[in-house]
């Protein structure tokens, strides 16, 4: 699913000057996580995205949306999933 997710986290952090671990601390994470959302190898839960958008003053949509061209289902970056599954 993190293929087709867009994050515009790192834009907005960047740009008000907030570091990752200032971020993971007002947010209760580890500095980490922050990073892994970043580069799109995970998703923030529900509350976690409700909680930095509240920060950043900017509507849960303005810091995730769909990517423009989604990978087909049944592929992962471009290859077949395994047994031709679709992940979940």
């Amino acid at each position: 699913m993190t293929d087709i997710v867009r994050s515009a986290l790192r834009t907005l952090r960047t740009t008000r000057g907030v570091s990752r671990r200032e971020l993971a601390e007002a947010l209760g994470v580890h500095w980490q996580t922050i990073g892994y959302i970043e580069r799109g190898e995970r998703l923030p839960s529900l509350a976690l995205a409700r909680r930095m958008a509240k920060i950043f003053g900017v509507p849960v949509e303005e810091l995730f949306s769909l990517a423009a061209e989604p990978v087909p289902s049944g592929t992962r970056r471009g290859r077949p999933a395994a047994g031709g599954v679709r992940e979940a």
